[in-house]
């Protein structure tokens, strides 16, 4: 014992107890996917609260001297059965929330796991094991330090589970500003608690009621004609009284109430009081009508696509083995765990990040779990190395024995989609989201972070050639730019089934006008070559500013490759904006082939005998000698107080005269203003629908809401003037160390976020984009930042180029009415047979759903 004494004192300074602020990972190792639940437990370090798996926790020892950890190992207890008589799990609770894998959600395993849990002080290297036996005779200053770290870290949220705190999984409703001050007329109305219709067309379901006039109204019309007549809105739109409520959702927990002026449903804390006043007593009502989210998952689920792309039809067979590792839902994670099994399905991911997992991980820094590169190879590894692809429990090599049929344990990238959400408004949360926007935006952090030549996503760009061709001076333009996925529309107008279309839209009304249910579904049936076209027809542009001529004239523009990538990633346009603004998903079946030949769509670049329109700016964006102030009308106002607020490209001389109309209306969409601004003047003042092209065009790019900078113009100064004599704030370690990871120096990423107010989003953008500016600083190397950066990053974007033939081998595939809601799953063709990956579930598919497919990945067919 006095041997163990002594090795307590000598590491009891280096034992902490966990303060607020403190983030303990006590659910998952940082370099792996092990848990308290894996074979080896987890071991968490009492100073820095990581916690390592039994293969890396010698690691962290080796590198960091840490030498005191905490061991938690939970098993699994037998399920116990219910009511004693072998019933098996509980029937599946109904979805209350338009969410997987979160309470109230659908849910993703029928499993209801017990366990025992240990825990021990574990001492490195000798493994010395301290049992809470062996504490109750230690000195009271080690019982006491060593007592309080350990209750703190067992009692502390987890890091993982503080992430979710923060996330919202589309559910949260804000409290309405209407709600505090709502006016109620005083008509003597009163509600019955039954029997109520539309007071205009006599519905008597879907039935809202105005909270300031008692006015009983049909809802909105339903995509599949279900619903009301819209009687409701038009109320609203006649009266401008803001709030109604559901009348079939009142109950004493709550009800479904709808602002019209916030456009949202919202929280109304008076909602008591604003029924009472038209003789409703909420603790005496009964639900007797779907709640909105309840609507929006039948709708979901009626979808024919929802069962199809699914599989749900037959038995599957279940796979498992390196290549075959699910991934459990986090919460509406899917579009996420979709676009990950495809990228680590392409080779060019699988080297740079698992082939180098060693090299990686002995780099990684202090902190691993905000390393960039780490929890990519980390996911990486856990998809690849077949360790996390084992069956859940119930489940039996020879097939399934119990539902959910085929799903494995897999892996919770949890650590990952924290990481890579980090600072984005949408990724950051548990909603669903786009997973088109999430295979870019992880593409360009790929790119930030990948500042040698074998970055990974080169596998994907190419390069895209437009001409433009004015017809009047018979002058071309020829531009090029980057592009790592390639867009096509749906042009409904090539239905090959028009017949068919037409009489399923007849069969719909006629069963809207008997409150009958809706026809089965009918798809228009588009061909690809229809897509295809629409980048290889001339597109006219109606108001082209021709340089030649100095004026507006008429021009044709096309499109072509200008080099062909090895992985060519196609995404049909599905989701579509209506005339209001309202983006819907169009319901068709692409006849996507197997092999694609693009060959035929490569540009040329100019060709003899032609003549290039001149470089010059059109002047009618540029006003000389006029100081130009509150052009953005509404958003900045004349006031000699703001104009001390106005950046110097709205108030200097020269500056460029925008169309405000044009930018208040894209403002009004809720797109930054600085990207409105540029949208109306890289579009050359020619229209909203020039510029809402603009803007739909270039949402992804890391500096779309940046100020707009033109040459010869100063661009606005990124810090605020501070009083004199104030320090600038110190910036944060944390992220000083994720950009020092990225290859740049301290001084450099130092010097970063002091310009953009310590935020590690706009930092990582400011040193990509002031590379240039970086040889004045003092490196320590007696290089300058230009001649380090010139000997990793290629000037210009790094493009492969090769055949135009190619095989499909992947496709991404979404459920639901919007990208809002819904599922995502994804096929991939391994070892000559399709594979479908449904979060946890991985099967051998039979009848890959290729016609509706959103995101489809083909790879250059070999010669």
């Amino acid at each position: 014992m006095a041997d163990l004494n002594e090795v307590l004192l000598s590491v009891l300074s280096t034992i902490r107890v966990p303060k607020p602020g403190d983030r303990v990972h006590k659910d998952e190792c940082a370099f792996s996917f092990d848990s308290p639940e894996s074979e080896g437990g987890l071991y968490v370090c009492m100073s820095t609260f990581l916690g390592f798996g039994k293969q890396f926790v010698e690691r962290h020892y080796r590198k960091t001297g840490q030498r005191a950890y905490l061991h938690i190992k939970r098993t699994r207890k037998p399920k116990e059965e219910e009511g004693g008589s072998g019933s098996g799990d509980p029937p599946r609770k109904k979805p209350t929330r338009l969410a997987i894998g979160v309470e109230g959600g659908f849910e993703v395993s029928s499993e209801h796991a017990q366990f025992e849990e240990e825990v021990k002080l574990v001492i490195l290297p000798e493994r010395l094991e301290v049992t809470s036996e062996d504490l109750s005779s230690m000195p009271d200053v080690v019982r006491e330090r060593v007592s309080l770290s350990l209750s703190g870290i067992l009692s502390s949220d987890s890091a993982s589970h503080q992430d979710e705190v923060q996330q919202w999984d589309g559910e949260v409703r804000l409290v309405s500003k209407h709600a505090a001050g709502l006016q109620q007329l005083d008509s003597g109305l009163r509600i019955p608690p039954s029997g109520w219709r539309c007071q205009v067309c006599d519905l008597d379901e879907n039935l809202w009621m105005n909270l300031t006039d008692g006015a009983i109204l049909c809802g909105r019309r339903y995509f599949d004609g279900s619903g009301g007549n819209n009687h409701a809105m038009q109320h609203y739109r006649e009266t401008g009284f803001p709030l109604a409520v559901k009348l079939g959702t009142i109950t004493p927990a709550g009800a479904d109430v709808y602002s019209y002026d916030e456009d949202d449903m919202v929280l109304d804390p008076g909602l008591p009081a604003h029924l009472a006043h038209f003789g409703i007593d909420m603790m005496q009502m009964q639900k007797t009508d779907k709640t909105m989210t309840e609507l929006e998952i039948d709708m979901n689920q009626r979808i024919g696509e929802w069962e199809v792309i699914q599989e749900s039809g037959g038995a599957l067979q279940p796979l498992c083995g390196p290549g075959y590792t699910g991934m459990k839902n986090l919460g509406n994670s899917c579009y996420l765990n979709s676009v990950m099994q495809v990228l680590f399905s392409v080779p060019d991911f699988q080297s740079k990040y698992v082939a180098n997992l060693e090299k990686i991980y002995q780099d990684a820094p202090t902190d691993p779990t905000q390393d960039f590169r780490t929890q990519v190879a980390k996911l990486g590894h856990g998809l690849l190395s077949g360790e996390y692809s084992r069956p859940a429990e119930g489940w039996s090599e020879g097939g399934p024995s119990t539902e959910p049929k085929g799903d494995q344990e897999g892996i919770a990238p949890r650590m990952f989609k924290s990481l890579v959400g980090k600072g984005h408004p949408e990724f950051s949360t548990n909603r669903q989201q786009d997973a088109q926007e999430f295979l870019l935006h992880f593409v360009n952090m790929v790119e930030r972070y990948c500042r040698s030549s074998d970055c990974p996503s080169e596998s994907f760009r190419f390069l895209v050639e437009e001409r433009i061709h004015c017809l009047q001076s018979d002058k071309v333009k020829y531009t090029q730019r980057a592009e790592s996925l390639l867009q096509l529309p749906v042009p409904l107008e090539h239905a090959t089934n028009k017949e068919e279309l037409s009489e399923y839209e007849q069969k719909k009304k006629e069963a809207e006008l008997a409150k009958a249910p809706p026809p089965e579904l009918v798809r228009a049936h588009i061909p690809f070559a229809a897509c295809l076209s629409a980048l290889s027809e001339p597109e006219t542009l109606e108001e082209f500013w021709s340089s030649a001529l100095q004026a507006k004239s008429m021009a044709s523009k096309t499109t072509r490759f200008a080099s062909f990538p090895d992985y060519l990633v196609i995404q049909i346009k599905k989701f579509t904006f209506g005339l209001d603004w309202v983006p819907k998903k169009l319901d068709v079946s692409i006849e996507m082939p197997d092999s694609l030949d693009v060959s035929s769509l490569r540009g040329a670049g100019l060709q003899p005998g032609e003549e290039e329109l001149p470089d010059l700016a059109p002047p009618s964006l540029i006003t000389p000698d006029v100081e130009v102030k509150g052009s953005l009308g509404g958003f900045l106002s004349n006031t000699e107080e703001d104009d001390s607020l106005c950046s110097p490209l709205l108030s200097t001389p020269n500056s460029p005269v925008l169309d405000e109309s044009v930018i208040t209306q894209l403002a009004e969409m809720g797109f930054p203003v600085e990207a409105c601004r540029k949208a109306v003047f890289y579009t050359g003042n020619t229209g909203a629908e020039a510029a809402m092209n603009w803007v739909m065009t270039h949402m992804d790019d890391p500096d779309f809401s940046a100020p707009l900078v033109l040459p010869g113009f100063s661009p606005a100064p990124t810090d605020m003037p501070t009083p004199q004599g104030t320090p600038d704030p110190p910036p944060s370690e944390e992220h000083l160390a994720t950009i020092i990871s990225m290859g740049f120096s301290r001084d450099q990423a130092s010097r970063a976020l002091r310009a953009t107010s310590n935020s590690l989003e706009r930092a990582v953008d400011w040193i990509f984009s002031h590379i240039d500016d970086l040889d004045a600083m003092d490196i320590s190397e007696g290089r300058s930042a230009a001649e380090s950066v010139s000997e990793s990053v290629p000037a210009g974007p790094r493009v492969r180029d090769g055949e135009g033939k190619y095989e499909l081998f992947a496709f991404i595939s979404h459920m639901g009415t919007s990208t809002m809601c819904g599922h995502y799953v994804c096929h991939i063709k391994k070892e000559g047979r399709w594979v479908i990956y449904n979060d946890q579930k991985v099967c051998a598919s039979e009848k890959p759903p290729k016609d509706l497919g959103y995101i489809y990945f083909y790879q250059r067919a070999s010669s």
